[in-house]
């Protein structure tokens, strides 16, 4: 029997504006999810599906200069904490340099692979 592993990205669709990403959220707690679940893991309130924002902030980043498959290195990735409360999700940004903790990044697409696909935004002062 084969075993099969659940794929952790988030569901994302590029559209021509950029991407969409959908997720789940707790509809007593507002708590976000990227994997569908019936309850919340911090409450235990019923969860909905929603659309989260495409934008946030850099928690962290890095380049990585070892194979990986379906990448070549080096190419960076960084954690994105989106805006309105929601998720931490893991981004590949273009260029393998990566991104200053504390900016600002927009999900601009997704791969043929899967992976979100982010770039920097420049803050309006």
């Amino acid at each position: 029997m084969k075993a099969t592993i659940a794929d952790p990205r988030p569901r994302a669709e590029s559209t021509e504006e950029g991407a969409r990403i959908h997720g789940w959220r707790c509809a007593s707690c507002a708590h976000p999810a990227t994997q569908s679940m019936l309850r919340c893991p911090l409450c235990r309130g019923a969860m909905t599906e929603t659309e989260f924002a495409t934008t946030g902030e850099v928690w962290a980043s890095t380049c990585l200069r070892v194979r990986v498959p379906g990448h070549e290195p080096p190419f960076a990735v960084a954690y994105l904490v989106l805006d309105d409360q929601g998720p931490r999700v893991l981004v590949h940004t273009p260029g393998g340099e990566p991104l200053p903790p504390g900016s600002r990044a927009r999900v601009t697409a997704v791969s043929p692979d899967g992976d979100l696909v982010a770039t920097a935004v420049e803050e309006v002062a």
